[in-house]
């Protein structure tokens, strides 16, 4: 099968990401777009379509799987990316996803498909940051939702979508301040940023935009990112990069995931909270609204008492919090197992690591305008064992009340 590129542009910001993938189709010359909408979803079917610059080449539908829009998008993918591969002579596929598709599932499908992602893009507008991470109205609400059963809401979908892309087409929005261009880089500060202004792109502050990279994919498109300045497009050289869909499961995950640093701009502050000692079940578990509604994001592993050995996810947006078990801490797995842990997360756990407790820990991220840091610093130190109780040791520990039992649906 002749080679072909696949770089996938998501987000709930759909001017933003129309915008990107208007840039990539003239920067690219070549290059496909391939669109799933489901907002047809109802009727029982997805619509795709498949356009150049010029316009539509194909169009077609899709039924549903399972009553799911998204399983349809995913039977119907990877076939026509395939297809697309073999009639050539289409070098770039631009999968641009429909509003609340999350890409993290999309490029794990397509490179199950044996094809290549060479970018993933989240496309954002600054300034509708706050809103979307402030709102926690369903996406069934909305008209958003992939299928009958979807729960998620607008503030943890575009969390996903913004925090799991090394990439961010940033719309140039009259509406944005500085306060908004903040806010975005706090919550996401390893991402390369490209704004896309007046129809040219053009590169941001980030880790990567002055590293030039060195994939093969990179150089075999060299001559088409130039625009009439005589500029490489920053654009389309950041769609074929390359993407490592294992490294990038790797840092969402809440044992080892990149977690945003100390800062504090522009009236915008990320307050990193790291302790050793458990938190009390029941006095967390009353703390919970306050402490979710305290910070516009907030995300991380925390370590309950009763429940020492478990390690848990922190994930919160739009004033909702979603509480999971992320599995064992490895302090308490036996030595034999930790051959079959990843490499990555014994690296993580080995910098994190205590003399008594191991990698069990709190190590919570806020990030929000206005932020309280001493507030909420004060408010999550009432939640942990005072002295007395953690003198107890952990068979004390595991018979206080189980609060979060029903949150965990345990």
């Amino acid at each position: 099968m002749p080679e072909l590129s696949v770089v996938i542009v998501g987000g709930l910001h759909a001017d933003a990401r129309k915008a990107a993938v208007e840039r990539l189709l003239a920067d690219v010359p070549g290059s496909v777009v391939l669109h799933h909408d489901l907002a047809t979803a109802a009727a029982g079917t997805v619509i795709r379509t498949i356009r150049d610059a010029t316009g539509v080449l194909a169009a077609g539908e899709a039924p549903l799987v399972n009553d799911c829009a998204c399983c349809a998008l995913r039977e119907d993918l990877v076939p026509e990316l395939r297809r697309l591969a073999e009639a050539g002579p289409t070098r770039l596929a631009v999968v641009e996803l429909w509003d609340s598709v999350e890409p993290k599932a999309m490029a794990e499908v397509v490179t199950a498909g044996g094809l290549t992602v060479t970018g993933v893009i989240t496309a954002v507008d600054p300034a509708l940051v706050l809103p979307y991470l402030g709102n926690g109205d369903d996406l069934a609400e909305r008209g958003l939702a992939a299928a009958a059963t979807d729960q998620r809401t607008v503030a943890d979908t575009f969390a996903r979508q913004l925090e799991y892309a090394p990439v961010l087409a940033v719309a140039d929005s009259p509406d944005a301040d500085d306060e908004d261009r903040e806010l975005l880089a706090q919550l996401h500060p390893t991402a390369r940023q490209v704004r896309i202004e007046g129809g040219h792109p053009r590169g941001l502050a980030g880790p990567q935009s002055t590293a030039r990279s060195t994939d093969q994919s990179t150089d075999r498109f060299t001559d088409w990112f130039t625009d009439q300045s005589g500029a490489r497009s920053p654009l389309a050289r950041a769609a074929l990069a390359g993407f490592d869909v294992e490294a990038a499961d790797a840092a969402q995950h809440p044992a080892c995931a990149l977690l945003p640093a100390e800062a504090d701009a522009h009236g915008v502050s990320t307050l990193v909270w790291h302790r050793r000692r458990p938190f009390h079940p029941e006095r967390l578990y009353e703390a919970l609204e306050d402490i979710t509604c305290a910070a516009a994001r907030s995300r991380g592993r925390f370590w309950l008492a009763d429940k020492p050995d478990t390690l848990l996810h922190w994930d919160a947006a739009g004033g909702a919090l979603c509480v999971e078990s992320a599995g064992p801490w490895l302090a308490s797995l036996p030595d034999a197992a930790w051959e079959m842990v990843p490499p990555v997360r014994r690296a993580a756990a080995a910098l994190d690591w205590h003399p008594e407790h191991g990698d069990c820990c709190q190590h919570l991220v806020f990030t929000s305008p206005g932020l309280d840091r001493d507030g909420l610093e004060r408010l999550l130190e009432t939640c942990l064992l005072t002295d007395a109780e953690y003198a107890g040791g952990r068979d004390a520990w595991k018979r206080l009340p189980p609060a979060f039992d029903t949150l965990l649906e345990v």
